[in-house]
């Protein structure tokens, strides 16, 4: 079995169980969850910044600068997904006594 076939095959599981354990969360726990998540994919976009800064090859530059600005994405992402979750929430607020 060549290592291209065994890589995307343990991409193919990863893709099946997190949806299977994504889908089982309630709720409650999708806020906690994403915090964490977001923790994860800065460290995530650290380590292709500094994959990136130390390559020599043009290939590898590229390759690095497209991982840097999907990471990018991905954080910004998971920050505005977990402020509106928040906004859902908190109560609304009742107007205050007219004097």
């Amino acid at each position: 079995m060549s290592d291209a076939v065994g890589w995307l095959t343990i991409f193919a599981l990863s893709v099946f169980v997190g949806v299977e354990v994504i889908s089982k969360v309630s709720s409650t726990l999708h806020t906690p969850l994403m915090s964490g998540a977001n923790a994860i994919h800065g460290i995530i976009l650290l380590g292709a910044i500094l994959v990136t800064g130390t390559s020599d090859s043009d290939a590898v530059l590229a390759i690095g600068l497209v991982a840097i600005v999907l990471a990018t994405l991905n954080l910004v992402g998971g920050f505005v997904v977990t402020d509106r979750m928040l906004q859902m929430f908190t109560g609304r607020r009742r107007p205050g006594p007219r004097g």
